[in-house]
Order: structure tokens, then sequence, then C-alpha cells
């Protein structure tokens, strides 16, 4: 049984301009696919339905068009779009070779900014077009000369600087795979994911900073050197200004100041369309992370989508995305340099205690256009009572949120305290296609609480319990025909049968990704959480981040994590965990206020049956809530067979969920 979802605002929290958006990308991209790809029902450049429509309904078209649109440029060209449509095993165009560092190096001015590169402190410098592609070119030739040919595995373990984005693009220029984790890893979780790639080279960092502290990683450097027995090399990158010992190991090691600064010539090898270009990796917090294998043609015409045509980026945009190397945001970061646009890299924390609002006065010194972060980060700012608006952020026209369902409450704070023009969009999407599902463009109305659409070419349908499209309903998010970003396959899954029973198991052919939608009839998409975190009470169904919305809502809260944990006895234990801000205690009247706002903007039935305070909530490295291990938790399951330590921000919380659980079943089975 689904339940509806609350009526949607009656009107657009925000319109477009339409001045400005009659001069999007994204509407030039619709004139032109109008006029010379024959896309049918487009009348109006600005209307986002009609071209979405077009986009799914005649997927080949649409594709080639991105394709032409862009100037892709190949060496080979595509003998068709489509080959195969069947899902898994979708091939798009087969016999193209090309190579996406060539593509994101073409379009740099010489003489411009491609990457600013900042940290917490305030600090940043530039690195012009020229330079990027001077070292990338020097970077590529050092790894040649160490043995680096095509198909093999180049490793980091580095922070998000620029040094992170020339290592991936020389990797990527030779026709070599990339995969890279960040430094907050521990060596043992890093070797982990590396270590099924067999590296031939590992690029690595001194150190980090993060909230006013110079994190030291020189040693556990050299522990993760030594775990990946196939490695060659090791480059060793001076970030912090911390010495390398001497007798660092006895293979050979090369800093990267020998490595970037040779004069050479880039050249790009051109590889297939389905060519490995990385290796991204599943959380890994109930196993080992599955490593999850995109090509460079899919990449290449994804984020051009993505960043291109939904996101508005071009020649002369910045765009600051807080992200950590180890989230797939990290790669859209990157992908900016498709555009032609220059991207910031970012050390450090999001609000570090001495100057919490840092990465508000970086945006508005370095005069960001496009500034993303995540639904938590707006949260804090708010209770902090941060106010983004004193400075200068007249640049900024687009703040893009993702990594969980961002709150309506969210979408006031940022009209009044950073600007009443900004288009916030809220976006969905996943590690495993390396993209979004749903989000917003430049031509599209904003629902507080709601995505605005489905992302072009994405054929997204909710379905209902008989495994049918349902509207305005909660239903399983599922994408009905193939993208080119879908995964190749997974590392050291030969049958293919790791990753047909991932996205394939419950829906043959089509692509199940566990989260819970709402797709309205007003054309917009509101996301409800993990369909496996589900909270099941009497057979109604409600997303856990609804609940999370509006408790994270009420001003004492800083954080909350709903769990509704099924009972050997039969019975349904629903309790709330809550993050309490600094000074507030919970007592009955704060344990009411709670309860009242859960029953009157989310449901009476989900009222939960205890609300807890802890001092923090265990997360994922890329910070999103542990809903489902917690849940297995409570139920009583052993610790080392849910979670994996060393993939969790957090892993002191294990210990007191487990004990939680083990309590409860205790009493359960003594009562009986």
């Amino acid at each position: 049984m689904t339940i509806p979802h609350p009526a949607p605002y009656p009107e657009p929290f925000f319109t477009p301009d339409p001045k400005s958006a009659a001069h999007s990308r994204i509407a030039d991209f619709a004139r032109w696919a109008a006029r010379h790809r024959g896309a049918e029902g487009i009348q109006d450049p600005t209307d986002y339905r009609a071209l979405y429509q077009w986009s799914v309904t005649d997927l080949e078209g649409f594709w080639a068009a991105v394709w032409e649109y862009f100037d892709i440029d190949a060496t080979s060209p595509y003998e068709e779009v489509l080959a195969e449509e069947t899902m898994p095993g979708a091939r798009w165009f087969p016999g193209a070779t090309l190579n996406y560092a060539h593509h994101a190096l073409r379009n740099l001015r010489p003489d411009a900014p491609a990457i600013t590169a900042l940290d917490e402190t305030g600090a940043g410098y530039e690195i012009t077009g020229r330079e990027l592609r001077a070292r990338v070119a020097s970077v590529a030739a050092s790894l040649r000369d160490l043995g680096v040919g095509q198909g093999d595995r180049v490793v980091g373990y580095l922070p998000n600087t620029p040094q992170a984005i020339i290592a991936f693009l020389a990797t990527a220029s030779l026709g070599a795979v990339w995969s890279v984790c960040g430094q907050d890893y521990a060596p043992k979780a890093a070797a982990d994911r590396f270590a099924q790639l067999e590296p031939t080279v590992l690029i690595t960092a001194d150190g980090y900073l993060f909230n006013g502290t110079t994190h030291d990683r020189r040693a556990a450097s050299l522990e993760l050197a030594a775990a990946l027995p196939t490695l060659k090399a090791t480059v060793l990158v001076d970030h912090v200004g911390l010495v390398w010992p001497e007798d660092r190991h006895t293979w050979l090691t090369v800093p990267w100041e020998d490595a970037a600064t040779r004069v050479e010539y880039l050249t790009t090898a051109p590889v297939p369309f389905d060519h490995p270009l990385w290796v991204v990796f599943s959380s890994g917090t109930t196993g080992l992370p599955k490593g999850i294998v995109h090509g460079h043609g899919g990449v290449l015409l994804e984020h051009l989508k993505t960043l291109g045509l939904h996101t508005d980026l071009g020649v002369g945009d910045r765009l600051l995305w807080y992200t950590t190397t180890h989230w797939m945001m990290w790669n859209l970061v990157v992908a900016t340099l498709l555009t032609g646009a220059t991207t910031c890299t970012y050390d450090g924390s999001p609000a570090p205690q001495t100057r919490p609002d840092v990465l508000w006065e970086l945006a508005a010194r370095h005069k960001v256009t496009v500034f993303g972060t995540s639904p938590q980060y707006l949260l804090a700012m708010a209770k902090l009572g941060i106010e983004p608006s004193v400075h200068d952020l007249s640049a900024v026209r687009v703040v893009g949120c993702t990594g969980s369902a961002l709150p309506a409450s969210a979408y006031p704070w940022v009209r009044d305290h950073v600007g009443a023009g900004i288009q916030l969009a809220s976006t969905s999407g996943g590690t495993d296609v390396v993209s979004g599902f749903a989000g917003s463009a430049s031509t599209t109305p904003v629902w507080a609480g709601e995505l605005s659409a489905p992302n072009l070419g994405v054929a997204l349908a909710s379905y209902g319990p008989d495994g049918t499209p349902v509207l305005d309903q909660v239903g399983e998010l599922v994408v009905t025909r193939p993208m080119p970003s879908m995964p190749l396959y997974f590392w050291n899954d030969p049958d293919g049968s790791r990753y047909r029973d991932a996205y394939f198991g419950a829906y043959p052919g089509v692509w199940r990704h566990g989260d819970w939608i709402t797709l309205t009839s007003h054309g917009s998409v509101i996301v409800h959480g993990r369909s496996d975190a589900t909270l099941n009470r009497n057979g109604v169904r409600l997303g856990s981040a609804d609940i999370h919305d509006v408790v994270e809502r009420l001003p004492e809260i800083t954080e909350a994590l709903v769990v509704g944990a099924e009972e050997p006895d039969g019975g349904y234990w629903m309790p709330l965990f809550v993050v309490l801000a600094d000074g507030v205690g919970l007592d009955d009247s704060l344990r009411d206020r709670i309860r009242d706002a859960i029953r009157a903007g989310a449901s009476p039935r989900h009222v939960p049956d205890e609300i807890l305070a802890v001092r923090t909530l265990p997360h994922t490295k890329t910070g999103k809530k542990l809903e489902v291990p917690v849940k297995r938790l409570l139920q009583g399951a052993p610790a080392e067979q849910v979670l994996n330590p060393a993939a969790v921000d957090n892993p002191d919380l294990i210990a007191y969920f487990a004990r939680l659980g083990a309590e409860r079943n205790k009493r359960s089975a003594h009562q009986t």
C-alpha cells in the first residue's frame, strides 16, 4: 500500500527569468535540436517538458544531438548511436574512438584560469589552461616512463587539489584507468579498494587540512603503498609542506615536482567509446567495496549534458562544489573543464570553527557562478545564523545541492540569506551512473522540497507495488531505458551476476535504483529516501526523508535518523535518534514538540516509539546516513556482519547501536 505525498505548493517557489531562460544553453540546444535533428514537439525552446519528452522518446536522436551540439572530436566515427538497447548490455556509439582528457583540455583558454585551488585558510592560487595542459603532458610522460600503458591502473590517495585533477587527466590521456579516494580513509580502507585493481602507480600526498588541523598522512601513504604489491612506483605529492622520510621504502619513489615539471608534448590515446575511464567504489559499509567501471564516451556525453545543458556552464563561468575525491561529485568538479569553465578545488572543512562562512567568502572573492553543497551544509548554516549575503554573491546564479533530499525549509533560507534571484537546484543521482536522474535547468521552475524534473535522456519512472508506473504516489525509482553512463561492469565480476543483481534483479530489463520517489502531475520529482530503509507501519509506507525533513527544521535538532525495525515476535519498533544543538537537552517538552511536528508535517501514523539523543550519527565517507546498517544492528545482527568500520566516518558509534539492539532483543526474548 502506498500513500500520496502531501499536496505540492500551489505555485512554484522560483520561476526562471524568461529572458535569461531564453538565452540559456539548454534553450539554444532545444532550438538547435528542432532545426538540425527534427526534434518533435519543441515549439518553444524554454519548454523543458517538451524537450524532455523528445529526449526519452527519441533516445538515439537526443544523444546524437548532444554529440553534434558539443562537437565531439572523435578520432574515428561511430557506426550507430545505440546498437543494443537491452539493459544490462546496451552498446553506445560502437566504432567511435575518442579520449576524455582531450575534451577536458581542448576548450580551455590558455591564459585564463582552468583551476582555482582553495583551502579553508582562504588562501588560493590559479592554474591557467596553458599551465594545466603542460602539467598533464609532463605527468603523462612520467607515468609512461614508470611503465603505465593502456588499461593499466593508476590510483590516487589525495585530497581535493589540482594534483588530483592533473593526475587523473594524465592517466586518462594514456588510456589507463584511474581511481582515487580521500586521505581520511585509513590505509586499510583505501587498500580494500585499490588492491582489487592491481595498480601500477600510486600517487599520494603528505597530508591535508581540516578544521584548522594539518593531518599528516605520510606514514599512512607508505603503509598503503606496502599493501599494494603490484606497484612499480609511488609519486609523492608535497601538499602541506611535510618532509618525506629519506628511507621511505625499497621501491621507486618520484617527487611530484619532478613528475609534473618536465617539458613534454601532450598526446592523447584514442580509445573505444566504452574503454574504461575510471573505477569508482561503493561505500563498502556492508562488505568489500564494489568497483564500478565507467567508460570514456559515456561519461563525456553525460557530463556535457549535465553541466553544459542542465547547469548552463560555459566559458567564463566558475564552479565551486564542496566535495571529497571519493564522492562522485569530484568527478563532476573535474568535468567542469569539458565546458571551458573554471573549476575550483577546495581542501578543508566546509565550515571550519574559526571561519564557518569561508566557502561563501571564497565564492564572493572568486566570482563563483555555480555554488554546490549538501542539504546538511545549508541546514547547518541556517542554524548557526550565518549570513552569506554579507559577502558579494552577485555572480552566483545557481546553488546546487545533492547528497540527500533537500527539505522544503531550506528554500526560503537560501532566498532570504543568499540571494533572491538565485536558483536552488536540488539534484538526485548516484555513483552508479556518476550523474543525476533528476534535477533542474535554467528553464525549469522550482517547487520547495522538490526536484524540478527528470534529467534529459533519463527515462525516469516510479513503480508501484505491482511494478507499474504511478503518478502522485510514492514508488520505486526506476529507469526504463539505458543511459550512456550506466556502468560498463563491476570490477572482478566476470559473469556480470553482481551487476545484474544490483540493479536488475527486481525488474528484469529495468534499472531499479533503490530510492522512493514521487513523480508529480506538475512534472517534478520528490525523493523520500532509500526504499530499503522505508518506514512500513501497519502496511503504510513513508520515506525516512519525510520525517528527517520535519524534525531537522526544529532549531533544537542538528540531525535526525529514524529507523523502522521489524522484530522476531512480529512487532515493529520505530525509534528516532536526534543530535541536539549545543546547549539543548532532550526533555519531555522537546519530545512532545518533535512528535507534534511529525504528526502535523509528515504522518500521524509514523510518530516514533522512542526519541533518543545521540552525540552524532554514523555516515558513509561521503556523508550519507547509514540507515539500513543501523536498522540491522537494532535488529540484533552482529556488527561484523553489518558494517565495515573502515567505511564509516565514526566507527565508535557502531558499538552503541549494536549494544542497543542486543539489549532490546534480549528483553524481547526474555518476555517471550
